[in-house]
């Protein structure tokens, strides 16, 4: 039975352990994304949606082949969204979400972060959907593979 001593040990030795296990991760980036814009929260995911479905879906992109683009673009949550779900399993975990929300406020302005974050930005790919993502929000609607 561990003793009190025993237990704080280890709840100081977990920040250690989190940083050893993340190294052992693939050389891919896991790191959300963050994306700053005038842009209103709706009209940038629908833009980001649209591109998406242009260039990683009916591209027949392989990378993507295993996934399906839900949409969720009229939130009222004020959190616009585009999932990435499973193609066998859409009800299952989405692998990908980008959302948009309005922040600051009218005396400091307002301004859309969008975000993206999720599995699969860990893989080899995610790289290349963040800049994808960087890109679409910032007007550019090309495909670059």
């Amino acid at each position: 039975m561990p003793t009190c001593r025993n237990k704080l040990a280890m709840l100081q030795a977990l920040p250690l352990m989190l940083i050893i296990i993340s190294g052992c991760q693939t050389g891919a980036s896991s790191e959300a994304l963050s994306v700053r814009s005038q842009e209103k929260p709706t009209p940038l995911i629908v833009t980001v949606a649209k591109n998406a479905q242009k260039c990683w879906f009916k591209s027949g992109d392989n990378a993507f082949k295993a996934y399906k683009l839900a949409n969720e673009v009229n939130s009222h949550s004020g959190r616009p969204r585009i999932l990435l779900v499973p193609r066998n399993n859409p009800g299952g975990l989405p692998q990908l979400v980008v959302q948009a929300e309005q922040k600051g406020s009218a005396s400091s302005g307002t301004y859309t972060n969008m975000q993206a974050y999720g599995p699969l930005l860990g893989t080899s790919s995610g790289k290349r959907i963040t800049d994808d993502v960087k890109r679409w929000s910032a007007g550019n609607s090309s495909c670059k593979t």
